[in-house]
């Protein structure tokens, strides 16, 4: 299943900026395309979301991303709902 995402014209600036220092002098994560580097960042926002004890959950948290309720809290193997609530 493909989802289309709109980026702001200026966001989409700043990526490829990002991108681009990338290519020219490398990063710990090193990302080749726009495209890549949106894929990184929500897999990790979907990882922080599924595994409260993640360091990608900081990012959650400090965004105000994580629901107020205690199957939030809950870690999952997998990806979506819980199959036993």
């Amino acid at each position: 299943m493909a989802t289309t995402v709109e980026i702001h014209p200026e966001v989409l600036k700043e990526l490829e900026y990002m991108v681009a220092l990338h290519k020219e002098h490398g990063a710990p994560s090193p990302m080749e395309s726009v495209e890549n580097l949106v894929g990184f960042v929500l897999a990790s926002v979907a990882d922080g979301s599924r595994r409260p004890g993640a360091w990608e959950r900081q990012l959650l948290t400090m965004m105000g991303l994580v629901a107020d309720c205690a199957e939030h809290e809950q870690y999952r193997s997998h990806y979506g709902p819980s199959e036993v609530k």
